[in-house]
């Protein structure tokens, strides 16, 4: 491991950082999964910064994973979800006709 910080393995840092938490929640897909794998076997800040964020995640998950879910909460984000998008329609459909009014 080389103890600067900037590109490694043809990844830049920021590239790393920016995708550290989809690949500590094993939501990266492979190609990716592998490039951050070899940066991180090269870039020691990178490696102690992926370090304390795993640790913080299995923190929250060891304290805060087992409070129940309040049984609305899921028909609530549903229906904020859909407004926001019924909301966005509207915008996009009065960019796309400038004549008629906001």
């Amino acid at each position: 491991m080389s103890g600067g910080h900037g590109k490694h393995s043809g990844t830049p840092c920021s590239e790393v950082l920016e995708k550290l938490y989809t690949y500590i929640d094993g939501e990266l897909e492979e190609p990716n999964c592998e490039q951050i794998r070899e940066h991180l076997d090269e870039c020691g800040p990178c490696l102690d910064e992926y370090g304390l964020e795993e640790a913080v995640k299995k923190l929250v998950a060891k304290h805060c994973g087992c409070d129940p879910v309040p049984m609305d909460l899921r028909d609530k984000v549903l229906g904020r979800l859909a407004r926001a998008r019924t909301e966005q329609l509207a915008r996009e459909a009065r960019t796309e006709s400038p004549g008629t009014p906001a």
